[in-house]
């Protein structure tokens, strides 16, 4: 099965077809990924939309969450969680509660800061997946998609639950 990407597809290795918890899931529980976690919940994440293996999540800017150095720039470890959470989301849009995924492999490239008092979305999708790993690429960014601060490349591991 192969899931269209603005990219590159996303291809599972199997021949199974989505499951359909999976699709369940991604209507009635994405949306909690941020609601429910509770570092998400504590940095401010929102939910702004998923489909199967794909994720996007808004990060507000908050005084809080701010580097130490007086900058009002959202600092570099909320980026990073928003990264990984937006990834995390993807994986669970693309196979449901059944993934358990944990972060293996995260890699960020901070391009560039953000704008100061500027909000942060982030956008996830899994390119490819087998049946224990999942590989994503993600974008950061401020006022455009065109112009992101941090983009990443990841894996996590699919502990997937049976039955």
């Amino acid at each position: 099965m192969s899931w269209t990407s603005d990219r590159a597809p996303m291809t599972r290795d199997s021949n199974d077809e989505l499951p359909e918890a999976a699709a369940n899931w991604a209507g009635a529980h994405a949306s909690q990924m941020v609601t429910h976690a509770p570092y998400a919940v504590a940095l401010g994440m929102r939910y702004l939309s998923s489909s199967p293996g794909r994720g996007s999540i808004l990060l507000p800017w908050r005084a809080d969450l701010a580097g130490t150095d007086g900058s009002s720039i959202v600092a570099p470890g909320a980026v990073t969680a928003l990264i990984d959470h937006t990834c995390g989301l993807a994986i669970m849009a693309g196979f449901g509660m059944a993934a358990n995924p944990a972060t293996l492999d995260l890699r960020i490239d901070h391009l560039r800061p953000a704008a100061p008092h500027t909000d942060i979305t982030c956008a996830a999708h899994c390119y490819r997946a087998t049946k224990t790993i999942a590989f994503l690429r993600a974008e950061a960014w401020d006022a455009s998609s065109d112009d992101p601060i941090a983009t990443a490349q990841a894996a996590f591991i699919l502990n997937r639950r049976e039955g």
